[in-house]
């Protein structure tokens, strides 16, 4: 019994352990956007001091909006998200049908090429794609920040996976009643993966409104950039820096991501865990 006693106390003392540290990374994860939220909403002399009693102001945010076209990088960045997804959806559908239900010569290395480029980084990759899209002539358009991402190997391997797990039999009784490939696909593999199809564009969409670094490379007009290229306006050195207002014009650039997030948490969890992702 004292045994049985101690492995049941070292249990408990593992799971609170676990539990503490589960709180504390939260904690650490979450004080950077509380100090955005209390720096955004008061006078910038509060900034550096935390004051119960201190005025709320909405004055940074009209500053911030005054300060940058910010009606116009939310449209390009709508823009960019939007294209962007459309055209990963129908490209990895297409790849993965092709690689999950037929058979045809080099399949398996062309899927193993998928495979590598899960291993490179796009970063890596910036100079030589600045390079293809002047040579076609879309530097500082749209199309131009959004084209290298329009193939998404994570997605070609993630739908593979799951068209891989619907039954044959499904596949054949479609075919049975007169459907094409291009049918079978639409009305079988289609709505099955709803749930993957679902967590695959959150991540598109996180991904590529967050992304900084190939939108910056690539654009250079108001006219082009997106939100987070568009918040650099704030670090230029004849601003000055106004922490109020940083924080304040980040939160306008988060605020979609932060929204959408809380009124639909509960659908992003499940369909992650129907993907299987973890």
């Amino acid at each position: 019994m004292s045994g049985r006693t101690q492995v049941y106390d070292s249990r408990g003392v593992t799971h609170a352990l676990e539990t503490a540290g589960a709180w504390l990374l939260g904690v650490l994860w979450m004080l950077p956007l509380v100090y955005a939220f209390w720096t955004a909403f008061h006078p910038a002399e509060f900034s550096t001091r935390f004051e119960l009693l201190a005025p709320l102001t909405l004055e940074n945010f009209r500053k911030a909006w005054h300060a940058a076209p910010f009606a116009r990088y939310f449209v390009n960045t709508v823009a960019l998200v939007t294209m962007v997804l459309a055209a990963q959806l129908v490209l990895v559908t297409l790849a993965a049908y092709a690689f999950a239900r037929f058979e045809f010569p080099g399949r398996n290395l062309l899927f193993a090429l998928v495979l590598v480029q899960l291993m490179v980084m796009p970063d890596v990759l910036i100079v030589e794609n600045y390079r293809t899209m002047s040579a076609l002539g879309l530097r500082d358009t749209i199309v131009a920040i959004g084209l290298p991402y329009m193939a998404s190997a994570f997605g070609i391997f993630l739908l593979r996976q799951t068209f891989k797990t619907v039954p044959r039999e499904l596949d054949e009784a479609a075919r049975v009643e007169g459907c094409g490939p291009l049918q079978v696909l639409w009305k079988v593999y289609v709505p099955l993966a709803r749930p993957v199809y679902l967590a695959y564009a959150l991540v598109s969409v996180s991904y590529h409104w967050n992304n900084f670094l190939w939108p910056l490379i690539v654009t250079n007009s108001v006219e082009t950039r997106p939100l987070t290229v568009g918040l650099q306006v704030f670090s230029a050195t004849d601003q000055g820096i106004d922490w109020s207002i940083i924080t304040a014009a980040t939160l306008l650039t988060t605020a979609p991501l932060l929204i959408a997030f809380l009124l639909f948490q509960k659908q992003f969890v499940q369909s992650f865990m129907r993907a299987g992702l973890k």
